[in-house]
C-alpha cells in the first residue's frame, strides 16, 4: 500500500566550505575568506529538503563509526529525517571540500568513503520500505551498480523515480528508461548529450534528445536562466527568480526536493518546478546547504514580485 512517504537512497557527506574570492593557481597557497562546516551530501541535502517542507522522509545510505558519522545523523534527525536504514560501516565517513566564489560558482572535491558501501543487497533489505514509498530519489554519489539496481527495483514496485544523475557518469540506457523524471544542470546534460548546454537555447536544442532517452519527465537547471521541464508532448521554460546569490551549495538539491514534495501532494508539474525554484531560490541566499534549505513556513512566506524578485 502507497503512503505519502518520500525515501530518498544516497550519499551523505560532511562539508567544509571555504569562500573564496578565487581559486589558488598551481603550487599556490592560498587563504579563503572564510570557512564553514555543515553536514551534506546530494542525498542527505535532498532528504533534508524534504524533510524541511513537511514530507514524511527516509534516507538510506552509510556513514562511518566516526564523529563525522555521529554528527551527520544528529543534525539528519534534527531536521526530522528518518534515519532508521542509515547503516554504520567500518569506512571513513564521506567529506566534501567546496570552494565558493565570489559570483556564487563552486567547485567541490569528495572523498567517497563510507557512501561506496552501498551494495545491492541493502537495496533487497529496503523492499518493504520501497512498497510503501510514493516516491524513490536518487544521486550518483554511491556506486552506479546499486543505483542501476535500485532503479529497476523501485520501478518494479510502482515507485514514482527520480534521478539526480550527478555527477555526471554513464548509465545504462535499460535504467535510464524507468526513470519517471531525470534532473541534470547545464553539466550534466552536457555530458549525456556530448553538446554544450550552457544556457537556454542550447537546452531547448539538445534537451529533446535527452528526454527520449527517460521515461516521463526531463528538467534541466539552468542556474540564473531558470529550468526547462521536457514532458512528451511539450517543453516549458520556468524563469530563475532574482535574489542576491551568497554561496549555491544545495540549490539544485533544494530544488529536487521541493519539486519531489509538490509531486506527493499531487501538484501540476510545471507549478512545482516553480515551487521547486522558489526553494532554491532561499537557498543561494545563505552560506551552507542544509541550514540554507527553507522550511515550509518560510517557503510560503516568499513569493516573487511582478518583477521576478523574491520579497
Amino acid at each position: 500500500m502507497k503512503e505519502k512517504i518520500i525515501t530518498v537512497i544516497g550519499s551523505l557527506n560532511f562539508d567544509i566550505i571555504f569562500k573564496q574570492q578565487r581559486l589558488a593557481v598551481m603550487g599556490e597557497t592560498y587563504s579563503a575568506d572564510n570557512m564553514t562546516i555543515t553536514s551534506g551530501g546530494k542525498g542527505a541535502n535532498q532528504a533534508v529538503q524534504c524533510a524541511k517542507l513537511g514530507a514524511t522522509t527516509y534516507l538510506v545510505g552509510s556513514v562511518g563509526r566516526d564523529v563525522l558519522g555521529d554528527q551527520l545523523l544528529q543534525d539528519l534527525a534534527d531536521y526530522g529525517v528518518n534515519t532508521d536504514y542509515v547503516t554504520r560501516v567500518d569506512a571513513t565517513t564521506g567529506v566534501g571540500v567546496v570552494n565558493a566564489l565570489e559570483d556564487g560558482a563552486l567547485m567541490a572535491t569528495i572523498s567517497k568513503g563510507a557512501n561506496y558501501a552501498m551494495t545491492t543487497e541493502r537495496i533487497d533489505e529496503i523492499e518493504s520500505l520501497l512498497k510503501r514509498s510514493s516516491i524513490v530519489i536518487l544521486q550518483l554519489e554511491i556506486p552506479i551498480e546499486v543505483v542501476e539496481y535500485c532503479i529497476y527495483k523501485a520501478h518494479s514496485l510502482d515507485c514514482f523515480v527520480i534521478l539526480n544523475a550527478a555527477p555526471a557518469a554513464a548509465v545504462s540506457a535499460n535504467a535510464l528508461a524507468k526513470v519517471n523524471c531525470l534532473v541534470v544542470n547545464e553539466s550534466e546534460a552536457t555530458f549525456y548529450c556530448g553538446e554544450l548546454i550552457d544556457d537556454l537555447e542550447s537546452a531547448l536544442k539538445c534537451g529533446r534528445e535527452l528526454y527520449d532517452k527517460t521515461g516521463e519527465l526531463l528538467i534541466i537547471t539552468l542556474g540564473k536562466n531558470g529550468s526547462v521541464l521536457f514532458d512528451a508532448a511539450s517543453h516549458d521554460h520556468v524563469k530563475a527568480m532574482e535574489v542576491e546569490s551568497i554561496e549555491t551549495t544545495g540549490a539544485g538539491d533544494s530544488f529536487i526536493g521541493a519539486f519531489a514534495c509538490q509531486l506527493l501532494d499531487r501538484k501540476e508539474i510545471a507549478a512545482a518546478a516553480g515551487y521547486a525554484t522558489r526553494a532554491a531560490a532561499i537557498t543561494v541566499t545563505k552560506i551552507g546547504g542544509q541550514p540554507a534549505m527553507p522550511t515550509l513556513r518560510e517557503l510560503e512566506m516568499s513569493v516573487p514580485n511582478e518583477t521576478g524578485h523574491m520579497v
